[in-house]
């Protein structure tokens, strides 16, 4: 029963080759999506409120021009490695610090730059 249709098993899908590069790759995409999605849904939520204030669409602008140079950043990082390194199992410090960060400014960022706007608006609105 474990046998899948081309003949793999559970076992096989672990023993997965380790692709640092790949991994990272896969987490930027994730994160890209997810970071879509926050920005839309907080400054939308910023752009319903009172007031007919730009400041949210300067947020958006601002949040669009942010995230591309940290995720080009991450990905050229990895994408550096060679065969042997993006193997390599001493690399996972590395990633799970990277991983973290790219996760913190996906998901901070929207909320940051969107309350900070916000508090811009308050305070001189």
């Amino acid at each position: 029963m474990a046998e899948t249709w081309h003949g793999n098993t559970r076992s096989d899908r672990r023993t997965k080759p380790l692709d640092w590069r790949k991994r990272m790759s896969d987490n930027i995409a994730y994160a890209l999506l997810v970071y879509t999605g926050l920005q839309i849904f907080v400054t939308m939520g910023a752009l319903h409120s009172k007031g007919g204030s730009l400041l949210p669409y300067f947020a958006l602008i601002l949040l669009v021009a942010a995230i591309i140079p940290a995720c080009r950043r991450f990905e050229r990082r990895w994408a550096r490695l060679d065969d042997a390194q993006a193997a390599d199992p001493a690399y996972r410090g590395h990633f799970r610090r990277d991983q973290m960060w790219l996760w913190l400014i996906a998901i901070g960022l929207p909320f940051a730059v969107t309350g900070l706007f916000k508090g811009l608006a308050l305070a001189f609105g």
